[in-house]
């Protein structure tokens, strides 16, 4: 009786593994893609792969800046000497590229406080802008402050959640020191912080691409401090698609050229299509992406600009948010 079992067995495991195979299902994805060149790039000149496997570029175009949402989100613990470059904020705001969509906020205790809500209204954003606290440690830990406002901005009942294909896309420019206070060290040799690898996923999963400028917080000792906030920031920035802007150990003479590099970024970005295995069975699985640049030795060719080619894309994304 036993040694008629075991085929019958292997069989249904057979028709199983057939059956699971089956479900799983290729889904339309998106993700933003920064280019640094000296060019235009259009798809023929990249490949992507995901999970390791290479997949065709179905759509590939320029981010407009009526589709485009930026979230200024500013530390309440910088140091008060940030003070000398509000106007200089206050300017950058006011200058955006008409139709783009900013807000400005104030991360502080693990939220982020609104003093501005989305609008078109750059004046109107810029005004919203005063200098923070510089009360140390304010933000309690400023990558609680990113994951619960990426919650309310993309999650379940928010305008424009995740899921759907025609919300806008999605940039965060943070200012703060990165220190996360929570991890308990500001020690280079400390960085695993369980707040840093939630805002990391966070951000992958609702197709926000975080850039950061850092500066000192109020209260932090050495450079320590500044050498442990910074690999945070690197960290977050570089798993999103985004870009982390800083000199040296200390605090920027001047704002002004980060942000002048982060309003080319949102210029220079692309939404680029492709499918990725998923189902709505596994919507909070995230699968590895990369994009590269076709290697060609014909220079001036169109679609592939001569020099130095750069690309920031997240490292992993949701599948099906086109859906």
């Amino acid at each position: 009786m036993k040694t008629r079992l075991i085929p019958f067995a292997l069989l249904f495991a057979s028709a199983l593994a057939v059956a699971n195979a089956q479900v799983e299902e290729s889904v339309p994805t998106q993700v933003l893609v920064n280019v640094e060149s000296a060019g235009p790039l259009d798809a023929s000149a990249l490949t992507v792969e995901v999970n390791g496997q290479k997949e065709p570029l179905k759509a590939w175009a320029p981010v407009l800046p009526s589709n485009a949402q930026v979230a200024l989100l500013i530390d309440q613990g910088l140091r008060s000497s940030v003070g000398s470059e509000l106007q200089t904020l206050r300017d950058f705001v006011r200058e955006m590229t008409p139709g783009v969509e900013v807000m400005v906020g104030y991360m502080q205790y693990g939220y982020v406080d609104v003093a501005q809500d989305f609008t078109d209204d750059h004046q109107k954003a810029a005004s919203s802008l005063h200098l923070p606290v510089a009360q140390p440690g304010m933000s309690a830990s400023p990558y609680m402050c990113l994951s619960d406002y990426i919650s309310k901005w993309t999650g379940p009942g928010a305008e424009g959640k995740a899921s759907s294909a025609s919300h806008k896309a999605r940039f965060v420019l943070m200012i703060s020191s990165g220190v996360d206070p929570y991890n308990g060290s500001t020690s280079p040799m400390n960085q695993g912080s369980p707040y840093v690898d939630a805002a990391i996923v966070d951000a992958q999963r609702a197709g926000v691409a975080i850039y950061s400028i850092y500066f000192g917080g109020a209260g932090l000792p050495g450079v320590w401090a500044n050498s442990s906030g910074q690999d945070y920031l690197n960290q977050i920035t570089q798993a999103t698609g985004g870009v982390n802007y800083w000199q040296g150990l200390g605090d920027p003479v001047s704002l002004t050229p980060f942000l002048r590099r982060f309003r080319e970024a949102i210029t220079h970005s692309y939404i680029a299509g492709f499918d990725a295995p998923g189902s709505r069975d596994h919507a909070h699985e995230l699968v590895a992406v990369k994009f590269s640049v076709v290697k060609t030795k014909a220079k001036g060719k169109s679609g592939f600009p001569s020099g130095k080619i750069s690309l920031h894309a997240p490292e992993k994304v949701h599948p099906g948010n086109m859906e």
